[in-house]
């Protein structure tokens, strides 16, 4: 049960609008409002971190890294759809475009069966290795740091995770069910 505020524990602002109308709405929009600042302070983040670790020769960006990064985990070679349902993207022409721009830059390669296309995996390549580790010792050296200051980090960054593991689960289902009820065509209004 929600406390009542004091006159002076008022809020200044007035939050209301059109996505908030009630405190859950109100919530849930500051939710969304911080996860687009957070969102593009990550994807910033990760562009910088990726130039510091690439070669000139190489043309890759920070959502290319973070894919190459994944390709890494546990020194495992992963399809397309493994990096698909790691990333929770559905993007896939996208996917296979940063393959191709990872392959070409040398930091990736084909891994087994190459002949049928469902059969082909992508592992990292010596390159590769050498790129994810200046992007690990970056990370370690600029980011790690900042986030040890926060009090209980590993505490909060765990509960902070499983949150954003439900919402994204709940997000999931939501644009199922929109996707149900989408309205017509632009084709179908002329």
């Amino acid at each position: 049960m929600a406390s009542k505020k004091t006159p002076d524990q008022e809020e200044i602002l007035d939050k209301h609008w059109h996505m908030a109308r009630n405190d859950h709405e109100i919530s849930l929009t500051e939710f969304e409002l911080a996860l687009f600042r957070g969102y593009a302070a990550f994807s910033r983040w990760m562009e910088d971190c990726a130039a510091c670790s690439h070669t000139a020769s190489e043309n890759c960006n920070g959502q290319d890294y973070a894919m190459l990064n994944l390709i890494r985990l546990h020194e495992r070679p992963k399809s397309i759809s493994d990096i698909a349902r790691l990333m929770n993207r559905d993007d896939i022409s996208n996917i296979q475009y940063s393959t191709r721009k990872l392959m070409k830059a040398g930091l990736i390669e084909k891994h087994g069966n190459t002949n049928h296309k469902r059969g082909i995996r992508y592992q990292v390549s010596d390159q590769g290795i050498a790129a994810t580790e200046r992007y690990a010792a970056y990370r370690r050296e600029l980011l790690v740091p900042l986030t040890q200051k926060i009090s209980d980090s590993e505490e909060n960054m765990e509960q902070v995770t499983r949150t954003l593991s439900l919402l994204s689960g709940i997000y999931d289902q939501a644009a199922s069910i929109a996707a149900c009820h989408l309205g017509p065509e632009e084709d179908s209004k002329t």
